[in-house]
C-alpha cells in the first residue's frame, strides 16, 4: 500500500490536524507520503518531516498555491496521484473543498468522515447525524479519504524524513483569490482546543456571551456555539459547534444554556469530560453529560468564575 496525506497548513504553520491523519493512515500502511503544496513553506515542510511515521515529505512551493485554491490543489493531487492507493485529507472546510473534486477527476467514490480504520478496504463513519456508525468497505483502485481528525491521536515526533521537491505548477483558471476576511481571536482554535465552553440559546443574546469570557480565559478555553444561538444571531457562524458547524473532541467540554439537539450532539458528543449547565432537567444534553448542573446559568457562570 502506498499512502499520500495532503498537509493542511495556514499562516506559514502546519496544522494539528496533520498529525492526527497521520496517525490514521499509518493505520493503512507502515509509512506515508505528505503532500506539502503552498507557497514559502519551509516551516510547514520541516514540521511534517518530523512526524513519525513520514517517509517522505514532497514539496510544491510555487505562488499559484499560496491561498490553496480547491481547483489547483485538486490538479496537483491527481498529477501525482498514480503511485498512490490511499489520499486523505483531514475532513475539514479545506479538506472537503478539495478531496471531492480530486474523487471526481479520479472517477472513484469518496469516503468521507472516517473515524476508524479497520484495514486497507475497510473504514467506520457517523451517519444520521453520529447515532449509528457505517461500516464501509471500498473496491476503488484508489481511495479518496477525508478523516475527522478528532477521532484521532497525534502522531509523536521523529528525525526529519526525506524531502523531495517538485516542480509542477498547475494554473486552473477556474477560480482566482479575491480577498480573505478572518476573525482574530488570542484564544485556541474550536478543532484544536483542550477545552471547549459554548453557550446556546438559554445565553438570550449576544451580550451575554461574555459572560463566558472569563472563565474561558482561566481554562484556556475556545469559545463555541450551538446553531441555535448562530441562528439567533447572538454569534457569528466560525463559533458554531455541531454537524453542520465544526466537529470538536477536547479534553472538557462545557455546555451553557443547551438544550443537546442531535446536530449539536453530534459535533461534541466525543469529548473525553461534558459537562451540562442547563435549567431544564430533561434537556437531551444531560443524556450525554458526565458531569449535570441542573441551575441558571446566570447564577452559575459568574459563581464558576470566582471558584475558577
Amino acid at each position: 500500500m502506498s499512502v499520500l496525506v495532503v498537509a493542511e497548513h495556514e499562516n506559514g504553520q502546519l496544522k494539528a490536524e496533520t498529525a492526527k491523519v497521520i496517525n490514521a493512515a499509518l493505520k493503512v500502511a507502515e509509512g506515508v507520503d505528505v503532500l506539502v503544496a503552498g507557497y514559502n513553506v519551509d516551516d510547514v515542510v520541516q514540521s511534517a518531516a518530523n512526524i513519525a511515521g513520514v517517509t517522505k515529505v514532497r514539496v510544491v512551493d510555487n505562488a499559484l498555491f499560496e491561498y490553496q485554491l480547491a481547483e489547483n490543489t485538486a490538479d496537483l493531487i491527481v498529477e501525482i496521484a498514480g503511485g498512490y492507493t490511499h489520499i486523505l485529507a483531514s475532513a475539514s472546510t479545506t479538506g472537503k473543498n478539495t478531496l471531492p473534486r480530486v474523487a471526481a477527476l479520479l472517477d472513484v467514490s469518496q469516503i468521507s468522515e472516517v473515524i476508524d480504520v479497520i484495514d486497507s478496504e475497510t473504514f467506520k463513519r457517523p451517519i444520521y447525524a453520529g447515532n449509528a456508525i457505517a461500516t464501509v468497505k471500498s473496491n476503488e483502485a484508489k481511495k479518496v479519504i477525508t478523516v475527522r481528525a478528532s477521532a484521532f491521536e497525534s502522531q509523536s515526533e521523529q528525525s526529519a524524513c526525506e524531502v523531495e521537491i517538485l516542480s509542477l505548477a498547475l494554473d486552473n483558471t477556474l477560480s482566482s483569490f479575491v480577498s480573505v476576511e478572518q476573525t482574530e481571536s488570542e484564544r485556541p482554535e474550536l478543532n484544536v482546543a483542550p477545552v471547549v465552553i459554548s453557550g446556546g440559546r438559554g445565553m438570550q443574546n449576544g451580550e451575554n456571551f461574555a459572560l463566558l469570557n472569563g472563565i474561558a480565559d482561566k481554562l484556556g478555553a475556545a469559545i463555541g456555539a450551538s446553531r441555535a444561538a448562530v441562528d439567533a444571531g447572538f454569534v457569528p457562524n466560525d463559533m458554531q459547534v455541531g454537524q453542520t458547524g465544526k466537529i470538536v473532541a477536547p479534553d472538557l467540554y462545557i455546555a451553557v444554556g443547551i438544550s443537546g439537539a442531535i446536530q449539536h450532539l453530534a459535533g461534541m458528543k466525543d469529548s473525553k469530560v461534558i459537562v451540562a449547565i442547563n435549567k431544564d432537567p430533561d434537556a437531551p444534553v444531560f443524556q450525554v453529560a458526565d458531569y449535570g448542573l441542573v441551575a441558571d446559568l446566570f447564577d452559575v457562570l459568574p459563581e464558576l468564575e470566582s471558584a475558577l
